[in-house]
């Protein structure tokens, strides 16, 4: 089924490119007996109901209107965002969540410690540095990128 992706990631890409979003990610799966194109969308500041609505309706022309049929069955379009706490998977991902609140699992402990909550302050390649809360006080800590294990926003409460 990857050619479906790979295929409405191509009539996709026009769509989010006008409304200044861009594509998080996009899975075309079967549940019991229905098929499903979910379709992931984001921009700076964050996706809309409207922007949803709006990608949703704009797509489902251009996939009814495409010669072939990329999705010969039937299937149910979704169209939404990542979600508030959607993991950090590339490069891009990372840069976008520099000064942003995140969570960090790690391979191994570093300081102690195996998971760590905090403000994204600096990213290199090789390294990123997070202002954490320890207790009272805010720290911060480098941690070698070779040693996430998963990384992904978070809520600050």
């Amino acid at each position: 089924m990857s050619t479906v992706v790979e295929t409405v990631t191509t009539l996709v890409k026009p769509i989010l490119d006008e409304h200044d979003f861009y594509l998080y990610d996009m899975e075309f799966v079967k549940e019991g007996k229905s098929w499903y194109l979910r379709v992931y969308i984001d921009k700076d500041g964050g996706i809309t109901l409207n922007d949803c609505a709006t990608v949703s309706d704009e797509l489902s022309e251009t996939l009814d209107n495409a010669e072939p049929d990329p999705i010969p069955q039937a299937y149910f379009l979704e169209v939404s965002s990542p979600g508030a706490e959607r993991p950090l998977r590339n490069e891009g991902d990372y840069q976008r969540a520099v000064n942003d609140y995140i969570h960090v699992s790690l391979y191994q402990q570093v300081g102690g410690k195996k998971v760590y909550e905090g403000t994204l302050t600096k990213l290199t390649d090789k390294e990123l540095t997070l202002d954490y809360l320890d207790k009272t006080r805010h720290r911060q800590i480098v941690i070698d990128r070779s040693k996430v294990a998963q990384a992904r926003l978070a809520i600050k409460f």
